[in-house]
């Protein structure tokens, strides 16, 4: 590790900031073996040619629910190569069994990990489970030196409040949430809490008017960093350094000009079929987007169709090739 347990959160505000994008895993179509060359591929070019700052590791996105803790330790070897000095990264070790996690959260670390991420468990038969929760990531943490980020989502069956995300901020290597919630949530936590902890959400047409309003220095995070940019159209790093430099007049223009992407995106993704979306999507930005594994859907020939449409008329620049 890059710091002591002790130095986590100081270590986090000095570094951990810009563009974090979620991976997506590539599996081999037929055998759905992990893609590790292409999964090292698409690292490199995100780091490399994208300008992204930190990489998410088997999380949501990239299915981590139908890896086994072997593959998921294996990403997280394979990511930490890819990246080497260039990009930073952070590994989620989330699961319902808490000595999953900590086995994970240990491996991430002995292979050079920056952070984990460890969202809100399911709490079966639990209505009030504030204080489960504080056990929850205070044991854990116990347990770990390596800088700990929340995760409240709606999968978890509720959202943690500001409140309760403000106690937890107080544990020692606890650095940062990523709090998929409602606007008022996480403005609120970010008034609470930012003094102790890097609040951020998911939404990358939120993300601007953050960094503006609320003063975030990090995005974390999901799949747009690699999808709506190229090696010769990087407009979200673009805004974003814009923002960073106090030029919210370009930053602006920049974001408002992804429109057209983001409806393409957003308007041929089959409901049921994120993942097999995003992936196709790649493919046809020339990264390795690769099969979902059950029990994820692919896309039909229909659904392919109308996406190759729209990602062609959607304004996105390609780099020009040989």
């Amino acid at each position: 590790m890059k710091y002591a347990k002790k130095d986590a959160k100081a270590h986090a505000f000095a570094t951990m900031k810009g563009v974090w994008a979620a991976a997506l895993t590539p599996f081999v179509p037929g055998s759905l073996a992990l893609d590790e060359d292409g999964f090292r591929a698409n690292i490199r070019h995100w780091v490399e040619e994208l300008g992204i700052d930190g990489l998410f590791i088997c999380g949501k996105q990239g299915e981590f629910f139908s890896m086994s803790v072997e593959e998921r330790k294996r990403s997280f070897e394979l990511a930490v190569e890819a990246c080497g000095d260039r990009g930073q990264t952070i590994m989620s070790v989330s699961d319902q069994n808490m000595d999953v996690v900590i086995d994970l959260a240990r491996h991430a670390q002995d292979v050079g990990a920056d952070y984990v991420v460890i969202h809100a468990p399911v709490l079966h038969f639990l209505k009030a489970q504030d204080e489960t929760l504080l056990r929850y990531y205070e044991t854990i943490a116990s347990k770990l030196d390596i800088g700990i980020a929340l995760w409240s989502h709606p999968d978890s069956g509720y959202l943690m409040s500001p409140e309760l995300c403000n106690r937890l901020a107080d544990i020692e290597n606890v650095v940062a949430i990523k709090y998929s919630v409602p606007r008022p949530m996480y403005a609120e936590l970010t008034r609470l809490a930012s003094d102790r902890i890097l609040v951020s959400t998911a939404s990358e047409e939120e993300w601007l008017d953050n960094i503006l309003e609320l003063n975030w220095q990090l995005y974390l995070c999901s799949s747009p960093p690699y999808l709506i940019q190229t090696a010769a159209d990087r407009r979200m790093r673009d805004y974003t350094d814009a923002a960073f430099a106090g030029d919210a007049a370009r930053a602006r223009a920049l974001r408002d000009s992804l429109d057209p992407v983001r409806a393409a995106l957003r308007d041929t993704r089959p409901l049921e079929k994120p993942q097999a979306h995003q992936k196709y999507w790649q493919e046809l930005l020339g990264q390795v987007g690769g099969a979902v594994r059950a029990p994820m859907l692919e896309l039909t020939g229909a659904e392919k169709a109308a996406t190759r449409a729209a990602f062609e008329a959607c304004g996105l620049k390609l780099p020009v090739t040989a």
